[in-house]
């Protein structure tokens, strides 16, 4: 019955084919079947199989793409891929970016979002709990698949996407429309549709994690920005042509990660309603501020991640690299719980001395400095 459905909706929409798709946005079915209708016409893509939460997605294209070897999808999340597959190393990259940036924000803190090999889990049992770092990394991967995708289809490189064109408004004075907008609007849809899939069930964790999957999500959408470039003899820039762009994806990490300090405390209530039980979450603390949808939420402490424990996922801090001159989390009276540290010698190489050469190249002589490198007990 599907498949007649599709087949009818096709005959009055192949003419619109060519359409921005974020116009039908509001319309699924409009969707669904644009969607197909491209993608009947592509080859398969290629990518590695680990699409799903692993350590290679830097080899995107260079095996063919089968959505049944991608572990632990579930069947919404498997039909996405298999109905969307142009769009799936867009959204590998995503995930990829996102635990790249998540690793960038922690990395001088006792959790530095250290990933496991040859795990479906890659963040081991860390996640398993409703804690802060769960809400900033479901935040920043469904941010970083939003965000990949929307440059991928700026970019040119999808078949089934394009440019924005639809929230241009009049122009300013001085500037004129000009390049791709990009539709940050399509790449947040596709983060919805497949980093929510499965959070379907009517419990806190489920609750939790759809609402930081969409205050990842926001902050993009609250980011877009005017970028604008001059025209004119001699770089005069007597006319500028401008279009919406994305935020530096550093950007959005730095502002994630000032959620995650001031993400707020919840606590799980339960309800009944005609499906069943359902769990609901509420700030445990009434004379805060009640969280809003771009803030964080977490209703289970942290461990302190200062020893190994198989149960928690925590690596302990025991050899990382510290700054003995810092008193923040990064300085080493923090950072190794107390333990103290050690300190080496390190000797690197390291260009100096360069001079430039008209016309028209620099060279460099090679020094050897010696460092002092200071590690956690």
């Amino acid at each position: 019955r599907q498949l007649r459905d599709d087949n009818a909706l096709n005959i009055s929409c192949d003419a619109r084919l060519n359409e921005p798709l974020s116009a039908h946005c509001h319309n699924p079915a409009f969707l669904r079947v644009k969607l197909r209708a491209v993608t009947r016409h592509l080859s398969r893509v290629l990518c590695r199989r680990s699409l799903a939460l692993g350590q290679q997605y830097s080899s995107l294209g260079s095996q063919p793409f089968l959505c049944s070897t991608i572990p632990g999808l579930v069947p919404k999340q498997l039909r996405f891929c298999r109905n969307y597959i142009e769009i799936m190393p867009s959204v590998a990259e995503g995930v990829k970016l996102g635990i790249q940036e998540c690793q960038h924000q922690f990395r001088g803190r006792r959790w530095n979002c250290t990933t496991i090999e040859d795990n479906l889990a890659i963040f081991g049992p860390v996640l398993d709990k409703a804690t802060r770092e769960s809400a900033f990394v479901h935040a920043i991967a469904s941010a970083g698949v939003a965000f990949a995708v929307t440059r991928s289809c700026a970019e040119g490189t999808s078949t089934m996407c394009g440019c924005d064109s639809h929230h241009k408004g009049p122009p300013g004075e001085g500037w004129k429309w000009g390049g791709c907008s990009e539709d940050a609007e399509f790449g947040v849809l596709v983060s919805r549709e497949f980093a929510d899939a499965r959070e379907n069930r009517p419990d806190a964790r489920s609750a939790m994690n759809r609402h930081n999957n969409e205050a990842g999500r926001t902050t993009i959408l609250d980011h877009m920005h005017l970028r604008c470039k001059c025209h004119g003899l001699s770089g005069s820039c007597e006319v500028k042509t401008c279009w919406w762009a994305q935020p530096d994806f550093r950007m959005l990490g730095d502002y994630l990660k000032d959620k995650y300090d001031s993400a707020s405390e919840m606590v799980v209530e339960k309800h009944r309603e005609s499906r069943g039980w359902v769990e609901t979450l509420r700030a445990k603390y009434a004379f805060f501020k009640h969280p809003t949808e771009r803030d964080l939420v977490y209703y289970e402490g942290s461990p302190n991640f200062c020893d190994p424990n198989p149960e928690t996922g925590s690596f302990g801090t025991r050899d990382r690299t510290c700054n003995v001159s810092s008193h923040g989390i990064e300085g080493c009276d923090l950072l190794c719980c107390g333990r103290g540290h050690n300190t080496r010698t390190e000797k690197r190489k390291e260009k100096c001395h360069c001079i430039f050469h008209w016309c028209c190249y620099v060279s460099c002589q090679e020094c050897v400095r010696v460092y002092d490198v200071h590690t956690c007990k």
